[in-house]
């Protein structure tokens, strides 16, 4: 999963494509099924991975649906999630764990 943030400067971001021609990034909101093409800044490619640099406009705790394309063919599919949070310090369920207080016992025969 690529973590992306709601600055409005650009990000980068790696990934592992299936070739090496690519041209177009969409970015589907989950939330309200809307897509927008996203314009490519920098596209780097690696030995093993490529690098993209771009501006994007996400909206926070929000996921999304990453495609790149070369015109129609798909090239890589990911999945993006937008958070202020500090990712070493990130969790999904911050505040709201309850643990469990079930008794274990049980009987040997």
């Amino acid at each position: 999963m690529i973590i992306l943030k709601t600055i409005l400067t650009a990000q980068t971001f790696s990934f592992i494509p299936r070739s090496q021609t690519y041209n177009k990034l969409y970015l589907t909101n989950e939330t309200n099924n809307t897509t927008v093409e996203v314009t490519i800044d920098i596209d780097t490619a690696g030995e093993y991975y490529n690098t993209i640099t771009a501006d994007f406009t996400l909206i926070e705790n929000t996921f999304y649906k990453l495609e790149i394309k070369n015109n129609t063919d798909i090239v890589f599919v990911g999945k993006v999630f937008c958070t202020d949070q500090v990712i070493a310090d990130f969790t999904t369920n911050e505040t709201t764990y309850t643990p469990n207080t079930a008794v274990n016992e049980f009987i040997v025969l």
